[in-house]
């Protein structure tokens, strides 16, 4: 039983939550639907370690669905990059699934609970979805189960704020954009290679001779993921949907959908095109490079001017993705290690921020910054939670976003880019700012004469600190997350085709 387990862990770690997601709806117990839930992400994130070990141990892994060989077959290929995704996508999920009782208990009614855990494991699945598998038109099609949940989620925030509603469509819209210029791409790459199959295709575009066809699809998929990525200037979409998504919603899609996202386009740039594409290459250093410093300065300049702690946030994660192109436009492993190593460390940084911004609307019902007065004193674990996780968005030593910043700088200073390694460095000035004006007002401001407030229950402070305890312990001890991110940045630096078939699932 185990062995079968085993040998087919790479489709169920997508496959249950698809069918476990209509089993929620079936559910007219909120507490059945989140058990269920639970059970589901917990034992995907166990599922998604056991990968990665196993991925890291014997190598890139193939599985192939139905018995039908790639490239007439779909594939779900595992390798150090993708595998790393599917346990940042698991972990969130089983941590904010365990936030979630409490704080969707509050925020949502009752009878509309078991849909939205239907909704949040559909948006689940599509992630890991899209993380998994080694076949074009399979990753969109798992995009848009994300993508489709996700405004339904998003959408349900309307009972606290209506607001949410017109977030939820301004997402559709941009996400329908995005989605079909992805598509497009696909079908005129499909045109010329007559495959979906990533790694075949990879080894026919290095076949073909000079065609237009091939850099006019890098730009459509360009484009289309760069909206999914919210990569500036393509992220209007992003702020009002985390500022009125559920706190749940907003903490699990901050922390996993742009960096599926992100690894989605690194999986076309470095697999598909490979790197030596020469239009590819005017990409990342004329567009890339620009976009990813205007974005790291902008938004975080936005950021400080804000009145609501979810919408500073959600404009730090706008200026964190622009950290994450800025190492792909390097063009060497140490910025691609960068940019691995910021996925997974933003998603416990913002991850963990978000969960205490959570806690704090759990309490107070506010998450506008003047709400912040004296929490210092009043929500102590709640705050110190926020202040790692704020120091962590600097780039304070010991946390796990100085190694990111390590790593970025050090990949400018191989390309010989100092000037840009300064303005890393002065864009972390930039976040002390606006993380100081909310634990200047948490701190150093007197609570509201007659404002008595508990500190959150333990329900939502443990996964919070699950998350932010993460940050200290792979900040001081990085040696796991570096190696595993250097070996995933050489295995798509040096090998265009990672990920081709090692050892078939049956």
């Amino acid at each position: 039983m185990i062995g079968a387990v085993k040998a087919h862990l790479p489709v169920l770690l997508v496959a249950v939550p698809l069918l476990a997601a209509p089993l929620c709806a079936l559910f007219r117990h909120p507490l059945f639907a989140w058990g269920l839930s639970m059970l589901v992400t917990a034992a995907a994130f166990a599922g998604a370690l056991g990968l990665l070990a196993m991925v890291m141990a014997g190598g890139p892994l193939s599985y192939h669905l139905g018995g039908w060989a790639p490239p007439w077959g779909i594939e779900f290929r595992l390798d150090a990059v993708n595998a790393i995704i599917l346990v940042i996508v698991a972990g969130v999920g089983a941590v904010t699934m365990a936030y979630a009782r409490a704080s969707v208990g509050q925020e949502i009614s009752r009878a509309a609970q078991p849909l939205f855990y239907t909704a949040m494991l559909l948006c689940f699945a599509g992630l890991m979805g899209v993380a998994a598998t080694g076949d074009a038109f399979n990753l969109f099609v798992f995009l848009e189960i994300s993508s489709l949940s996700s405004y339904v989620i998003i959408a349900m925030g309307a009972e606290r704020d209506k607001r949410a509603l017109t977030s939820a469509y301004t997402y559709l819209v941009m996400g329908t954009i995005g989605a079909t210029f992805y598509v497009i791409g696909i079908g005129l790459i499909y045109s010329v290679t007559g495959t979906l199959n990533m790694a075949d295709m990879a080894a026919r575009i290095a076949e073909l001779d000079q065609t237009r066809t091939i850099p006019v699809a890098f730009a459509f998929i360009m484009v289309g993921l760069a909206l999914k990525l919210a990569m500036y200037p393509l992220h209007l979409w992003l702020p009002n949907a985390y500022t009125y998504a559920p706190t749940v919603v907003t903490a699990f899609l901050a922390a996993t959908s742009t960096k599926v996202a992100g690894y989605a386009s690194l999986r076309f740039i470095y697999t598909v095109f490979a790197a030596d594409f020469a239009f590819e290459e005017r990409t990342l250093l004329f567009l890339f490079l620009p976009l990813g410093l205007v974005a790291m300065f902008a938004s975080s300049a936005v950021a400080i001017f804000q009145s609501d702690v979810k919408r500073l946030l959600a404009y730090s994660s706008i200026a964190q993705v622009g950290y994450m192109v800025l190492g792909v436009s390097y063009g060497n492993v140490t910025g691609l290690s960068a940019t691995i190593l910021h996925l997974f460390n933003h998603a416990l940084m913002k991850g963990g921020l978000f969960l205490a911004v959570g806690c704090v609307i759990f309490r107070l019902g506010s998450h506008s910054i003047d709400s912040f007065r004296g929490l210092g004193r009043q929500m102590p674990w709640t705050m110190a939670a926020f202040v790692i996780g704020g120091l962590g968005l600097i780039g304070v030593p010991a946390t796990v976003g100085f190694v990111s910043k390590w790593y970025l700088v050090l990949g400018a200073f191989e390309r010989g880019w100092w000037p840009v390694a300064l303005l890393i460095v002065a864009s972390s000035l930039l976040a002390i700012i606006y993380v100081w004006r909310v634990v200047e007002i948490a701190y150093l401001q007197p609570a509201p004469a007659g404002r008595t407030v508990k500190e959150a229950p333990l329900s939502l402070l443990l996964p919070c600190w699950a998350l932010i305890l993460a940050c200290v312990v792979f900040g001081v001890y990085a040696d796991p997350t570096v190696t595993i991110a250097k070996t995933a940045a050489q295995s798509l630096f040096f090998d265009p085709g990672a990920g081709l078939p090692v050892r078939d699932g049956p």
